[in-house]
C-alpha cells in the first residue's frame, strides 16, 4: 500500500512538474511572439516615418518649385503692366497726333477752298 501511496505520489509530483513545464514553456512562447511582434511593429514605425520624411522632403521641392514659378509669373505680369501702360501712352499720343492732323487738314481745306473760290 505504501509503494502504491508511493507511485501515485511521484505520478502527481511528475503531473505537477509536467503542468508547470508547459506552463512556463507556453509563457515563453508568449514572450518572443510578443517580442517578435513589437520588432516588426517597430520596424514598420521605422519604414512609415521614412517613407513620411520622404514625402516632407518631396512636398517642400515642390512647393520651392511652385514659389519660384509664381515669382516668374509675377514679374511676367508687372511686364505686361509696363507694357500695357507704354501702349496707353503711345494710343494717347497717336489720338493727339490724329487729333492735330485733322486739324491741319481741315484747315488746309478751308485755305484751299478760300483760294479756289
Amino acid at each position: 500500500m505504501m509503494i502504491n501511496y508511493l507511485i501515485c505520489r511521484q505520478n502527481e509530483f511528475s503531473f505537477k512538474k509536467n503542468r508547470t513545464m508547459k506552463y512556463f514553456l507556453n509563457k515563453l512562447l508568449l514572450t518572443i511572439v510578443i517580442t517578435f511582434s513589437l520588432t516588426a511593429c517597430g520596424n514598420l514605425s521605422n519604414e512609415v516615418e521614412n517613407k513620411l520624411n520622404e514625402l516632407q522632403n518631396k512636398t517642400e521641392s515642390l512647393d520651392s518649385l511652385i514659389n519660384k514659378e509664381v515669382d516668374k509669373v509675377l514679374t511676367l505680369d508687372s511686364l505686361i503692366n509696363i507694357e500695357s501702360d507704354k501702349v496707353k501712352k503711345l494710343d494717347t499720343l497717336i489720338n493727339k497726333s490724329s487729333s492735330q492732323l485733322d486739324s491741319i487738314s481741315k484747315r488746309g481745306s478751308k485755305l484751299l477752298e478760300k483760294i479756289t473760290n
